[in-house]
């Protein structure tokens, strides 16, 4: 194995139970505002992911990815600091990259071209873009585990940092100043189709083991203002 670069790309090892997470009691979250546009990295690497990512995705999925940055943003900035303190910038480069490429192989057209499940798909075809834009191997490698992973909570074992802040993140689209700025475009009911499209055309997909995913998206009653 090459010479890890663990805390720049988010390799660093956390628990999968995330026992590492503040509870509700201890976490003692200010009051934030979120602006997008001073927090999206401004790196050529992003940009030119961006600018693919824009034309491959739906509206709805794409605003979806951004979103899911401003959280995972906002949660490292409060409450795990030292997952930046070494390399703040390329830790947000690589997290941003993460949710551009995160749901591109839940597209109709990804979908057909495999009989894999869309996060192994996606993950390897963020593998593949992202080092033909010129991203060092152990980031394009950082971003691919990070999606094959994103849908795969549990209890036992380890997760990157960057997987456990997509998974958390993607749970955790619910800030109201966020939707104001990347609006959800009736995001529940776009993805619950999208999960009901991938099991009816691939029986054996990742996705089925969480049981009751769709109608959970679909019943999301949280966000029903937002929608």
């Amino acid at each position: 194995m090459p010479k890890p670069q663990t805390e720049e790309y988010g390799w660093c090892a956390v628990p999968r139970n995330r026992t590492n997470l503040p509870s509700k009691a201890t976490a003692n979250t200010p009051p934030v505002g979120v602006d997008f546009d001073v927090i999206w990295p401004k790196t050529d690497l992003v940009r030119k992911a961006q600018d693919y990512i824009q034309t491959a995705l739906p509206q709805e999925t794409y605003n979806h990815s951004l979103r899911v940055y401003c959280y995972g943003h906002t949660m490292v900035s409060l409450h795990f600091k030292p997952w930046i303190a070494k390399a703040r910038e390329a830790f947000f480069e690589t997290w941003a990259l993460t949710c551009l490429f995160h749901d591109l192989a839940s597209t109709p057209q990804n979908r057909r071209e495999t009989h894999m499940s869309f996060e192994f798909h996606g993950g390897f075809l963020a593998l593949e873009k992202l080092q033909s834009l010129g991203a060092p191997k152990a980031q394009a490698e950082s971003v691919c585990e990070a999606i094959i992973r994103h849908q795969d909570p549990g209890d036992t074992g380890t997760i990157s940092r960057m997987g456990q802040l997509v998974q958390i993140a993607t749970e955790f689209d619910v800030i109201k100043s966020v939707v104001q700025q990347l609006p959800r475009l009736k995001w529940s009911s776009c993805f619950s189709k999208t999960i009901e499209a991938e099991i009816a055309e691939k029986e054996w997909c990742h996705t089925t083991v969480l049981d009751g995913f769709s109608q959970a998206v679909a019943g999301n009653k949280l966000m029903e203002p937002y929608e």
